[in-house]
């Protein structure tokens, strides 16, 4: 149990110490520093453990911002600071000093916590400090600042702050407007009840499962119970992150769950889609359905990319952004522009509203339609950006890019030999060129041409040029998207130029395997806990050996063994994938985060 150590003599009247054992605190108290940095030495080594000034006056839920949040190793408010296990030292030299320094017989007049702070920021330990609004939390120092401080509390609705803030600042106009302002109470709901983010996230993937299932009947029932299932799958999406805000209920594991498993819910539900129509019209919509997943996954790629290029880089300004900033002092454009990037609630609110009205066919067009926009309009945004900039990009940006690339063992056995790198634009152009014409000579020859095998081997060629030194240019943030794509888009022409019954479900699945290994890559990367092991890269191939793979397999099997082979393929990618990336995340050490994300 966490330990909060309650400094200073015990005020009247004060709710403090009821306070923090509703948070979950076993309380002690300590007259002065000496006794304080006795019952520190006390508290056990794994637990959190807090300092709070007796005089502190403020909101309980400023209180659970400030000492339970899971995210920092060390975060304070106002009269209060705390410390999780790996912070303990830290907080325990500086108590050490201040008992040293004179405040070990009686406390000063100003608040030990907040000494302690300044110490900690002294030394340049990081301290979190929440955002709190009209929150109140305060240390007054006389009857008439306590009343105030008081009336100040009084004045406002803890419990509504607390719901507000739940919901994320910013948000698609579909959530904001047609989900957040119910699903917030839902949330509560959840909490009250002592359900747990992770819980509701497996209830909305099992949720879109069932709607996957309903769409894969066929039937205009089906199709109309998936589309109401797939929207209150989406309720249960927005629940789970809410419910990890208003209960601060963060952790690694539920951080990666809840990313993966929106990929899992809208992917599975494209499969289903694919197999409703195949078994309702005998409509082959596979290709499709394929396509459409790509082209979401790039679309997601790029997003992951250029945040991550632009992470921490220095200079970092351009005529564009400051044109954007100013468009959102407009509030209309704000909104245009969340809706017009096809956010994953307008989406799957199209999806749902597209599947119960009308075909799978029309589904997939209108969705293709609309990413395709989307992803041209943020692209091209993004370039104008990156051109405009004079932006320097550190060696992590760097790394992270080069970790997103996937490159395999033939990349970097090419990329050896040629030593040196490609300068300035001509990086993404030679990355774009060479999954242009894997692409190209898949999709324009017959099936079993040996074209896509020689179109392979320049991709792997070009591929290692590409990465051949630190990807700092401009643009290169462009090149794993691009790779993604040209592996993705060779595998859909190939299966598609097979022409026999599952070569193109076979596709889908390997493709599915594939993504979640980026995925999973980008969620690590973001979780600051490190890019796949090098040895998982090595033994799936990276993007150009599984590309290369794909081709010869064409070249050398019939349509019928092909589709074999590609099933076979994504069943042990798939398992490869997932153990190692079920192992990590449920073992890691990595620090819990709740990554409000990309509204895509």
């Amino acid at each position: 149990m966490p330990t909060a150590i309650v400094t200073g003599q015990p005020v009247p009247g004060s709710t403090l110490e009821n306070d923090l054992r509703s948070l979950g605190f076993d309380v002690r108290v300590a007259t002065d520093a000496a006794e304080t940095e006795t019952l520190l030495a006390a508290a056990r080594a794994g637990d959190r453990v807090a300092l709070v000034d007796a005089r502190f006056v403020g909101h309980v839920h400023a209180l659970r911002l400030g000492l339970t949040d899971p995210r920092f190793p060390l975060s304070a408010i106002t009269g209060a600071v705390t410390a999780q296990p790996e912070a303990r030292q830290a907080l325990t030299c500086a108590v050490a000093r201040e008992t040293s320094t004179g405040g070990g017989t009686a406390l000063a007049v100003d608040s030990l916590a907040d000494r302690i702070v300044t110490a900690l920021d002294a030394d340049g330990r990081e301290v979190h400090r929440p955002e709190l609004g009209s929150l109140v939390a305060a240390v007054p120092a006389d009857p008439q600042a306590r009343n105030e401080a008081r009336q100040a509390v009084a004045a406002v609705d803890d419990e509504a702050v607390r719901l507000k803030s739940a919901v994320k600042s910013r948000d698609g106009f579909f959530t904001t407007f047609f989900i957040s302002p119910y699903s917030r109470y839902l949330a509560r709901w959840c909490a009250r009840r002592g359900l747990t983010p992770n819980q509701v996230t497996t209830a909305s993937l099992l949720t879109a499962l069932i709607a996957a299932g309903c769409a894969a009947t066929g039937t205009r029932g089906g199709f109309v119970a998936a589309g109401v299932l797939l929207i209150a799958s989406f309720v249960l999406d927005c629940t789970d992150g809410q419910l990890a805000r208003y209960a601060l209920k963060y952790s690694t594991l539920g951080a990666w769950l809840d990313a993966t498993f929106d990929r899992a819910k809208e992917y599975a539900y494209y499969a289903g889609l694919a197999l409703g129509a195949a078994r309702g019209g005998h409509d082959d919509v596979w290709a499709l359905a394929l396509g459409a997943m790509i082209l979401q996954t790039c679309r997601h790629v790029v997003d992951f990319s250029f945040n991550e290029a632009n992470h921490d880089a220095t200079a970092n300004t351009s005529p564009t952004a400051a044109l954007s900033d100013k468009l959102d002092s407009v509030g209309w454009t704000v909104w245009v522009r969340r809706m017009i990037v096809l956010p994953i609630g307008e989406r799957w609110a199209l999806i749902a509203v597209l599947t119960a009205a009308t075909t799978p066919r029309i589904t997939f067009y209108v969705l293709l339609i609309g990413c395709a926009f989307a992803a041209t309009y943020t692209t091209a945004g993004r370039v104008l950006r990156s051109l405009t900039r004079k932006a320097r990009r550190t060696d992590r940006a760097a790394q992270a890019l080069a970790d997103l690339a996937d490159s395999g063992p033939l990349a970097e056995a090419v990329r050896r030999v040629a030593e040196r790198g490609l300068p300035g634009l001509a990086v993404p152009a030679v990355a774009f060129a060479g999954g242009a014409a894997v692409v190209a000579c898949s999709a324009l020859t017959g099936f079993g041409a040996v074209l896509p095998v020689i179109g392979a081997l320049v991709y792997v060629l070009t591929s290692a040029l590409a990465v051949a030194r630190p990807l700092k240019g401009a643009l290169d943030w462009l090149v794993p998207p691009f790779f993604r794509a040209a592996e993705y888009g060779t595998v859909l022409a190939l299966a598609a130029k097979a022409g026999v019954n599952g070569a193109l479900p076979a596709a889908f699945g390997l493709v599915a395997a594939v993504a979640y290994h980026h995925y999973d890559t980008v969620y690590r990367i973001r979780g600051s806990a490190g890019a796949p092991p090098a040895w998982l890269v090595r033994a799936i191939g990276g993007h150009e050996g599984r590309t290369l793979l794909v081709t010869v397999l064409a070249a050398l099997l019939t349509a019928a063994q092909f589709t074999v082979a590609l099933t076979v393929l994504a069943v042990a990618v798939t398992l490869v994938v997932l153990v190692e990336s079920i192992r990590f995340w449920v073992s890691a050490g990595a620090p819990a985060v709740h990554d409000e994300g990309e509204p895509a």
